[in-house]
């Protein structure tokens, strides 16, 4: 088998930087047209399936989320033959019926970012994203069964507003995503989630709720919110959950059939004109290693 042989990829979210304990085949350097990917790609066998792994922030949490290089990212992956991604994030509740500990299969989100390149149709063809569900449907029914299927504390749906970040939320930008029918906040689900639908890969996400962002509680007289954010508490909240956040990517890969085909949203004539591009010159892949994505 070669790399490009690799059907289903799982990106990792803050957290979840390696995949495999044992049976890495191959660590990949994918150049690609839009410079250096967040880190190697890894190949190997987890819940018996052939999986490729790349961690968003880099294997040690090294790049920021407005620095990600997002379209190196999916067009790597869509390159070694990928059509389902299933990535995991760390997310804050900005609801009550979202509190910290219960996982999301999101299928909703409000962009709030800025400046970020977010379509691979940025020259030559004109291509429109049908982006009403942005999720692959038939990947968020098989997430469901699977996590129905472990028992878990999980909400069957939910609507992330993606924010610029690093910063976290004021106060009241966290009332008004409330207000605007955001169920958790988060930094990275855009332009992860259309890229990969442009080039008709399927994607479900797992998110966990690490925080109730800014406070859902009232202050009074300075009392501190145990549960709102801050990078320690995320951070010492997603080590506790990795087995829970394993064991749910473990069941969907385990009900992930053989055949799934992703949904077709693009011509397909367009998207292999995408993946056609050459790569980056060696120079131009380190100035955007250093600077983050090309405009």
């Amino acid at each position: 088998m070669t790399s490009a042989d690799v059907r289903i990829a799982v990106i990792g979210g803050s957290g979840l930087y390696r995949l495999f304990d044992a049976g890495i085949e191959a660590s990949v350097d994918v150049d690609t047209p839009y410079g250096p990917t967040s880190a190697p790609i890894t190949i190997g066998l987890r819940a018996g399936r052939r999986v490729a792994f790349l961690p968003r922030h880099g294997g040690d949490h090294s790049v920021a989320p407005h620095l990600i290089n997002y379209r190196a990212n999916i067009w790597a992956l869509a390159s070694l033959g990928v059509t389902a991604v299933i990535s995991s994030s760390a997310v804050g509740g900005v609801s009550p019926d979202y509190p910290p500990g219960r996982l999301v299969v999101t299928d909703q989100f409000i962009d709030r970012t800025s400046a970020r390149a977010d379509t691979f149709f940025d020259r030559g063809t004109v291509a429109h994203l049908a982006a009403a569900d942005p999720f692959d449907p038939a990947l968020r029914r098989l997430a469901i069964g699977a996590l129905e299927a472990l028992d878990e504390n999980f909400a069957p749906t939910g609507t992330c507003v993606v924010i610029q970040g690093p910063r976290f939320s004021t106060r009241a930008e966290s009332l008004w995503y409330r207000a605007a029918g955001a169920h958790t906040v988060n930094m990275t689900q855009y332009p992860e989630v259309v890229l990969a639908a442009e080039l008709n890969m399927g994607t479900v996400n797992l998110s966990f709720v690490t925080d109730s962002d800014a406070g859902l509680a009232p202050v009074l007289d300075d009392a501190a919110d145990p549960d709102a954010v801050s990078a320690d508490l995320v951070f010492e909240r997603l080590r506790a959950a990795q087995p829970r956040i394993l064991a749910a990517i473990d069941g969907i890969l385990h009900a992930l059939p053989a055949e799934f085909a992703p949904r077709v949203l693009i011509a397909p004539e367009h998207v292999r004109a995408v993946l056609g591009r050459p790569p980056l010159s060696a120079d131009a892949a380190h100035a955007v290693g250093t600077a983050g994505d090309p405009r």
